[in-house]
């Protein structure tokens, strides 16, 4: 009887292929099977386009649909099924990769599917990864924190107020899918005197990335949904 495979949560970062750790890059060429995660609206997976080149030749490729959701308690029965999917294939004796933009542990989808397999007592082994948010700011040259600096993170997507009251706290400030909410994050952060020191990153990394340094002036765009605002407030 094969023995039970090991778990990999991979964080593959950003976009950048150079961002991959060494831990992540060992770990994708050890797996049997990789989970390509991807939303009922894409038919690709950028975590697997950052993944691919480290894979095995003979690496099973297995897509797994996750909708898009604010609270895991309301729709659990898609995990569910891809848990048990993921189970199946562990309990078979195959080695099986989760590869998840940014970090496992960051408002990840990752994060529901460990929670789900954790109980069954199969090895787990999670890997992290690098954040967009700290790409961005090492590729835009902005510091996001120093001295005393509360940085505060933000999933805009979150209720209006949260947000409003989040931003009423904070120093530096990053906003994440911001591709929802964009004119009222454009709105609350110009209330706040933030909007000047603003600049919003899409797709970081990757070949079609965009940074925009105006955001006043893109209030009406149609942002990606990997699109994220870092900003401060202006002490002056």
């Amino acid at each position: 009887m094969n023995s039970t495979g090991t778990f990999y949560g991979i964080g593959v970062g950003p976009g950048d292929p150079e961002l991959l750790t060494m831990k992540a890059i060992n770990a994708l060429g050890a797996i049997d099977v990789l989970i390509a995660p991807k939303t009922e609206k894409k038919s690709d997976s950028v975590a697997l386009s950052i993944a691919q080149a480290h894979l095995k030749p003979n690496v099973q490729i297995i897509y797994q649909t996750f909708p898009m959701i604010k609270d895991f308690a309301e729709e659990t029965e898609l995990f569910e099924a891809n848990t048990a999917e993921i189970l199946r294939i562990l309990r078979g004796g195959l080695n099986v990769g989760f590869a998840t933009l940014g970090d496992p542990m960051f408002y990840s989808t990752y994060i529901y599917i460990f929670r789900l397999l954790e109980p069954s007592g199969v090895p787990i082994v999670t890997i992290p990864g690098v954040p967009a948010f700290l790409a961005i700011a090492a590729q835009i040259g902005r510091p996001l924190a120093y001295g005393n600096d509360i940085l505060t993170i933000i999933p805009a997507t979150a209720d209006l107020d949260a947000v409003n009251a989040a931003l009423d706290r904070a120093d530096s400030t990053v906003l994440m899918k911001v591709y929802k909410n964009f004119p009222e994050v454009v709105d609350a952060l110009t209330a706040r005197g933030m909007i000047d020191e603003a600049i919003l990153v899409s797709r970081c990394g990757l070949d079609d990335e965009n940074i925009i340094t105006d955001v006043a002036a893109h209030k009406g765009d149609r942002l990606n949904y990997l699109s994220t605002i870092i900003t401060r407030r202006n002490h002056d």
